[in-house]
């Protein structure tokens, strides 16, 4: 083969003997011209030399959306009622729009923003009608804050992932109007204390919610990281109750009535209640603080030596105060460092340098914070409440490290 000449950054030109004297990834050998103009010997890769080599032909030009890579496979997990988020997949804090999770009740409905409507009455000085242009006519807020399904736990076997145990939680930059705003503009009555929310969708979704929280931070959200929220999160509207159980955040919004009591609608009765010792709970909206690892977790390998363990941690009730984790089966616990930003009702990732001997242990993680409260280990729960449905489990979660560097799950009971 014919000696070529190409350009080389200053960078390229320090080319091993070994890449030199050829093996099997190497083609041919070739005079280099380096950014300087001297000619050097260099060694040409196959795919440097072949029809995948991506400087040999032009790529995709500018288009109108763009795209993920073919490479990257990251796809939410389906059943017939929720589509849990790929946790392990995931490197920062923010959930991309399309990977966000979704709990639906009657599938997702197909509405026209310039048709739909708002209607706030009840007890209220002055009922209104809102579009979705009026909504953005008033100031707008944004914040960084998670959702989660207050039924985001499974168990079982050992072949679970981070995405199948507890991907019912995601977290994005959500946009919109205050409700506070516009309970101000219906001028809500004094002895107002509940408003139902009522979503457009075919199972006509309703929660009874406190106007003391509607008054704090409820926002009518119309946008989602950077742009309209997806059908799939309630376009054109939802309501987004920071820190509160994911059936409060009413998809498709279209209705608001305001109440001096609940309005003891089926998914706040025969839904969304747990057993405590022999009685059921109705109304627990926060979601306790939990946290997982990602890394390393199921289906993935390690190797002995250091790992850095990753995951995020959460709480419905303010920020992220400290996580620790243990490598010897909970019985001592580090603390991991955690990355900023430290946000309110956020998801907040963390990470611990750990050098593995290559014997058989496991790995978990705990959060607390800052009210103090701790994760529990799931015997605790069980013991703390007796009978149990599966709302608001926030065990912590261990991962099995096996001697080969496989990682597997370690199911527990809850029932």
């Amino acid at each position: 083969m014919k000696n070529k000449i190409i350009q080389l950054t200053q960078r390229d030109t320090k080319i091993s003997r070994r890449k030199l004297l050829g093996g099997a990834a190497t083609a041919a050998v070739a005079i280099v011209q380096t950014a300087e103009g001297k000619n050097v010997q260099a060694a040409l890769t196959q795919a440097q030399l072949s029809d995948d080599d991506p400087t040999k032909k032009l790529g995709t030009f500018p288009g109108e959306i763009g795209t993920r890579s073919s490479f990257e496979k990251l796809v939410k997990d389906p059943s017939e009622t929720s589509s849990r988020s790929p946790l392990q997949d995931f490197y920062g804090i923010i959930t991309p729009s399309d990977l966000h999770f979704e709990r639906h009740h009657g599938g997702v409905p197909v509405i026209d923003p310039t048709k739909h409507e708002l209607l706030i009455h009840g007890m209220v000085s002055k009922p209104m009608i809102f579009k979705l242009a009026d909504l953005k006519r008033f100031p707008s807020v944004s914040r960084i804050a998670f959702l989660e399904c207050s039924g985001n736990f499974r168990s079982g076997k050992e072949t679970l992932r981070p995405q199948e145990i507890c991907g019912l939680t995601s977290q994005s930059e959500w946009t919109g109007v205050k409700l506070s705003t516009i309970f101000r503009e219906v001028g809500i009555k004094p002895n107002a204390t509940w408003f139902l929310a009522e979503g457009g969708d075919a199972a006509v979704m309703t929660r009874s919610i406190p106007v003391k929280k509607g008054l704090d931070d409820v926002i009518i959200a119309y946008a989602q990281n950077g742009e309209a929220i997806r059908p799939e999160q309630g376009y054109p509207i939802r309501l987004f109750v920071p820190g509160w159980e994911g059936n409060t955040n009413v998809k498709w919004l279209r209705r608001i009535e305001l109440s001096d009591q609940p309005f003891m609608t089926r998914e706040e009765t025969s839904k969304y209640t747990e057993f405590v010792n022999g009685k059921v709970r109705q109304f627990s909206f926060d979601i306790d603080a939990r946290s997982i690892i990602t890394f390393p977790s199921y289906p993935q390998q390690v190797e002995k030596g250091w790992i850095e363990i990753r995951g995020i941690a959460w709480s419905g009730r303010g920020k992220v105060h400290k996580v620790e984790v243990s490598v010897d089966a909970g019985k001592s616990w580090q603390i991991a460092n955690l990355q900023e930003p430290i946000l309110d009702k956020a998801h907040t990732a963390f990470r611990y340098l750990w050098k593995w001997d290559g014997n058989a242990t496991e790995i978990m993680s705990r959060v607390t914070d800052d009210t103090g409260y701790t994760q529990p280990t799931l015997k605790q729960l069980v013991e703390a409440r007796g009978e149990t449905n599966g709302y608001h489990f926030n065990p912590i979660t261990a991962w099995q490290i096996k001697p080969d560097g496989s990682v597997l799950f370690k199911p527990e009971s809850f029932r």
